[in-house]
C-alpha cells in the first residue's frame, strides 16, 4: 500500500477501499521493515496510532472529522508532545519528557492528524548531514550511502521513505529546505512570526521557524493552514489572519515575475544542478513567466552573518541546560572526587614552588571550583555533543567583552542590509529562485571533521532566515548520480500564497 499524497488517502478511505486502521499500519509495517537501517524515526506509539486511527475513522464516517483526518504525520524530536520524551537527539536531554503539547501538535491533533512517530534529528538542530545525533546518523532512503541533510533529516527521510504522510521539521538557516533537497521533497520554511514557536525547544529565537516536509505542495499548504495564526503563548507569532492557502494551488496564475539572482548561479553550484534548474525556469517562461534578473548585494556575506548571530542565540538559549532541573546530571560524588584529586595536584605543586610562581598557583587553588560550579561543567561536557560544544563555545565568543561590536553587532547591520536587499527586489518580482544546495547530498562522514565545508551546505538558505521571509525546496530533477536535488523559491514576509501558486507550477513540470 503506497500514497504519494494525502489525496490519495482521502479518496481511498472515502471509496471503502481500505479503512485509516490499514493505512496506519501500512506505514508501522514500512518503519519495521525499514527503519533499522535508515534511523529516522526514534520512537512511534503503535497501539496509540491504531486507536486513534478508529477513532478518527468513526468521524469520517459520520462527517465530524477534521480537514487532516486522515494524515499521519512524523514530528522531529525538538517539538513537545505531551508525555512524551523531547530529548532534541542530546544525551542533556536524555531523561526529559514534556508536560504539555506545542501549540503546533494541538492544532493538528484539532484536525484530526494523526501523530505517528519522533524523528531523528541533529542535535539541538545544529548540523547540515543529522549526523550529530544520540541516536546515531539518518541515512538517506534514496541512497543509504549518503546523509539525508540535516538538521531535520529524519523528517525528510521519514516522507521520503513512506513512514508517514508528512512531518514537522524546524527550520533556523535551512535545516527544512537542504534536507528536502536532498531527499526529493518538499519542504517549507514559513515567514518567521506566521507559526507559533511554543513548545519548539529554541536553538536560535529570532531565526526559528517550524514548517512542514511533504510529498506534494497540495500538503504543505494544507498543513501549513493548520499550524499558522497567532497565538498568545508566543508573543513573535504574527495576528495577521491565515489564508486558504489551499486556493493559491489550485487557481494558478502562471503570469508571475521570478527574479533569478546572480549571486546564486555561480562558483561552487553542481553544473548539473545549474543546468537543471535553468531548464526549469525556461519551461516557466514558456508558460507564460518573467525572468527578472536581479541583484542581491550583500548575500556573500550571509553565511558568516548567519553562523555569527545563530551561534550567539545558542549559546544564550542552552544556557539553561544546567543538569540541576532536569536531563543529564553527572555524578556529584565524580564531580568531588576530580575536584579533590585536582586540589591535591595543586598543592603539592605549591609545596615545590617558589616566589611568583608559588603565588600564582595558590591563586589557582583558592579560586579553584565549588563542587556546584564542577556539577554544572562536567554535567554539560557529558551532555552535549562536539558540535553543539563548538556552537557554544563561537556564540560565548562573539558575544564576550572586545568581540561584541565587531562581531555581534556588526552582523545584526549586515542582516538589516540583507532584509533590504529583499524588501527591494520583491519591489520587482513574485518570487525569487536559487538552488536550495549546492550539490546533492553527501557522503556519510565525509564532511565530519570539516565544519567549514558543512556549513557551507547552507549557502543559499540561510538569506531566507536572516530576513525572516518565507521560501520553499521544491523537487527539480534527478542527477545523473541518481540522487535528487531541488530549488528553491522564496517569497516576502507573510506571501505564502505566491510561493505555493510558484511552487505548485515547478511541480507541474515533474
Amino acid at each position: 500500500m503506497s500514497f504519494t499524497n494525502f489525496s490519495q488517502i482521502q479518496q481511498s478511505i472515502q471509496s471503502g477501499d481500505v479503512s485509516l486502521s490499514d493505512i496506519v499500519q501500512s506505514y508501522i509495517n514500512n518503519i519495521e521493515q525499514k527503519n533499522d537501517e535508515i534511523n529516522a524515526v526514534i520512537s512511534f506509539d503503535r497501539e496509540g496510532a491504531l486507536e486513534r486511527a478508529d477513532e478518527i475513522q468513526q468521524r469520517i464516517e459520520d462527517g465530524s472529522a477534521g480537514k487532516l483526518a486522515g494524515m499521519i504525520i512524523g514530528i522531529k524530536d525538538l517539538i513537545c508532545e505531551k508525555d512524551k520524551q523531547v530529548t532534541c537527539a542530546s544525551n542533556i536531554l536524555s531523561n526529559f519528557e514534556s508536560v504539555y503539547d506545542a501549540t503546533v501538535i494541538e492544532r493538528l491533533r484539532n484536525e484530526d492528524a494523526i501523530l505517528l512517530g519522533r524523528l531523528n534529528m541533529d542535535e539541538f538542530a545544529m548540523g547540515s548531514s543529522t549526523e550529530n545525533s544520540v541516536y546515531g546518523p539518518t541515512k538517506n532512503p534514496v541512497d543509504t550511502s549518503k546523509v539525508p541533510g540535516g538538521s531535520s533529516g529524519g523528517s525528510a527521510a521519514a516522507v521520503a521513505a513512506e513512514f508517514c504522510t508528512a512531518s514537522l521539521g524546524s527550520d533556523t538557516g535551512g535545516s527544512i529546505r537542504q534536507p528536502a533537497s536532498y531527499c526529493g521533497v518538499v519542504g517549507l520554511k514559513p515567514t518567521y512570526g506566521r507559526v507559533s514557536r511554543h513548545g519548539l525547544v529554541a536553538f536560535a529565537s529570532s531565526f526559528d521557524c517550524i514548517g512542514p516536509l511533504t510529498n506534494s505542495v497540495d500538503d504543505a499548504a494544507r498543513i501549513l493552514e493548520t499550524i499558522a495564526g497567532p497565538d498568545p503563548n508566543d508573543n513573535t507569532s504574527s495576528s495577521r489572519t491565515v489564508p486558504n492557502y489551499t486556493k493559491f494551488t489550485e487557481n494558478l496564475d502562471s503570469n508571475i515575475k521570478i527574479g533569478v539572482p546572480e549571486e546564486y548561479f555561480g562558483e561552487g553550484l553542481d553544473e548539473e544542478i545549474h543546468k537543471g534548474i535553468k531548464n526549469k525556469l525556461n519551461e516557466l517562461e514558456e508558460s507564460g513567466a518573467e525572468l527578472v534578473p536581479i541583484h542581491l548585494p550583500h548575500m556573500k556575506y550571509s553565511i558568516a552573518t548567519y553562523y555569527i548571530l545563530a551561534t550567539a542565540e545558542a549559546s544564550s538559549n542552552l544556557a539553561r541546560y544546567d543538569g540541576i532541573r532536569y536531563g543529564h546530571r553527572a555524578d556529584i560524588e565524580d564531580v568531588e572526587k576530580d575536584l579533590k584529586e585536582e586540589k591535591e595536584a595543586l598543592e603539592e605543586q605549591i609545596k615545590q614552588a617558589k616566589g611568583d610562581t608559588k603565588q600564582e598557583l595558590v591563586d589557582q587553588l583558592n579560586e579553584m571550583d565549588s563542587s556546584l560550579i564542577g556539577l554544572y561543567k562536567k554535567s554539560r561536557t557529558e551532555g552535549f555533543g562536539p558540535e553543539v560544544k563548538r556552537r557554544i563555545m563561537l556564540g560565548t565568543y562573539v558575544l564576550s567583552a572586545g568581540y561584541y561590536d565587531e562581531y555581534y553587532a556588526k552582523a545584526q547591520k549586515v542582516r538589516r542590509l540583507i532584509k533590504q536587499d529583499f524588501t527591494e527586489a520583491f519591489e520587482e518580482v513574485d518570487v525569487i529562485v536559487s538552488p536550495t544546495a549546492p550539490t546533492t547530498a553527501f557522503d556519510l562522514d565525509s564532511n565530519q571533521d570539516n565544519p567549514v565545508q558543512m556549513y557551507l551546505n547552507d549557502i543559499y538558505t540561510t538569506s531566507a532566515n536572516l530576513a525572516g521571509i518565507c521560501g520553499i525546496n521544491v523537487p527539480a530533477g534527478t542527477h545523473s548520480n541518481g540522487l535528487p536535488y531541488g530549488m528553491q523559491l522564496m517569497a516576502d514576509a507573510f506571501e505564502e500564497g505566491k510561493l505555493f501558486n510558484a511552487a505548485k507550477l515547478v511541480e507541474q513540470l515533474n
